[in-house]
């Protein structure tokens, strides 16, 4: 069955103000290696406004494309994190904030082991292997930070936006 997909100008610039929430959270905590809060803020985005939240997704990207340049990270983010948000949408019926936690907590640990797909195509299974192998450390921190980031803030955060839109229900 065929959708359509109306977006209003509230639409518009609510996607603008949620991508660029993407863009500083993931700024702000860019000194820190692999703590970020774009994990959680796909979550409750995705929870909160649905599958119009992959606009923002996509814009999150270019934007750092334009900022950091391509690269074969370019690739990894165009899947990694509109792979996060349909995820979110599958398991949207969940409520409770340590599923959500763990699910974030879960997804920075497998963000390594994501990234490592295009490397199959390019070295073959051993440089895939070996290239997540290799960032490990990176994904325990990666996963670990993700985990209690969304414990403390997810509910605070999805109130929030859920009382924002209530408040603009013509939004998404």
């Amino acid at each position: 069955m065929k959708q359509n997909i109306k977006l209003t100008i509230q639409d518009l610039a609510l996607l603008g103000l949620l991508t660029a929430t993407l863009t500083v959270g993931k700024a702000a905590l860019a000194f820190i290696p692999n703590v970020e809060v774009v994990s959680l803020l796909i979550i409750v985005y995705s929870l909160v406004f649905g599958p119009k939240v992959l606009f923002s997704v996509f814009a999150f990207v270019l934007l750092e494309v334009f900022q950091y340049g391509l690269g074969i990270w370019t690739v990894m983010y165009l899947y990694i994190w509109p792979l996060l948000s349909l995820l979110t949408l599958l398991f949207r019926n969940i409520v409770h904030p340590l599923f959500w936690s763990i699910f974030s907590g879960l997804f920075g640990f497998l963000f390594g082991a994501l990234c490592t797909i295009p490397y199959l195509f390019i070295g073959g299974p051993a440089m895939m292997l070996t290239w997540w192998l290799s960032g490990l450390p990176w994904d325990i921190t990666h996963g670990l930070s993700n985990f209690f980031i969304c414990l403390i803030l997810f509910i605070p955060l999805r109130a929030l936006l859920k009382k924002l839109k209530r408040l603009s229900p013509s939004c998404l």
